[in-house]
């Protein structure tokens, strides 16, 4: 069994070279880069420097800070309110991850959107009020899970 040691050290002191070893992941990962060579020469390092590093330096996510926040609204069944809806997720900086609406009854329909606040500046308090103060929005109730 290994006995590996970690630590949690803050990026900006760190050497750049770390950095383009997450991005060059990060590529992989997505789908921007089709293999290694192509996202090491995006990235802007070697091959060998991204070989020597690829499997010890990753991202760390602070815990809590991955909550999903769940918004279920009741909205007035008019053009243009559920995407004033997710205009405001997206100028908050919301990943929505999920929408799900039901059809109107009574000029009503009831919108569930799921969301990652972890990119987010400004607080979720902030997110929920933009959101309840929109035209169109009769009710607005929100879980966030950490």
């Amino acid at each position: 069994m290994d006995n590996d040691s970690y630590l949690v050290i803050e990026e900006r002191v760190l050497p750049e070279i770390y950095q383009k070893v997450v991005r060059a992941n990060d590529l992989l990962k997505s789908g921007q880069a089709a293999s290694a060579s192509e996202a090491v020469r995006m990235a802007g390092i070697s091959r060998s420097v991204y070989y020597k590093y690829r499997d010890s330096v990753f991202p760390y996510t602070r815990q809590g800070a991955t909550g999903i926040l769940t918004v279920q609204a009741l909205l007035m069944d008019r053009p243009g309110v559920l995407v004033g809806l997710l205009t405001v997720f997206y100028q908050r900086g919301a990943n929505i991850l999920t929408v799900n609406q039901n059809i109107p009854v009574k000029g009503r329909a009831y919108v569930t959107v799921s969301a990652r606040t972890d990119q987010m500046e400004a607080p979720v308090a902030q997110l929920l009020e933009d959101l309840g103060r929109l035209e169109g929005v009769v009710r607005l109730d929100s879980m966030i899970d950490q």
